[in-house]
């Protein structure tokens, strides 16, 4: 009974950390979602491919996409989007 009530306050307090997240943070979130799930499509898509040279430029082709969403995602939580500090503009 200890754990399952110990294991609902902790899903509780999940639940109301990630209410409190900025806009800019959920869109860096979103950002970082939405480039893991092309990067597991193009590592699934390198799975089966039919050469081991095409199967190598999927992998790395998704190491790429993963590295850009996460360099995208921070320079949402790191600079302010609308002086565009970290573009130079």
């Amino acid at each position: 009974m200890k754990k399952i009530f110990t294991l609902g306050i902790a899903t509780a307090l999940a639940a109301l950390s990630a209410c409190n997240s900025t806009p800019r943070e959920q869109a860096a979130d979103t950002i970082e979602a939405n480039t893991e799930a092309v990067a597991d499509n193009l590592e699934d898509a390198a799975d089966n491919a039919g050469t081991a040279t095409l199967g190598e430029n999927l992998e790395n082709k998704a190491d790429d996409v993963r590295a850009t969403g996460q360099n995208q995602a921070d320079d949402m939580r790191t600079h302010d989007p609308d002086t565009n500090l970290s573009n130079g503009i």
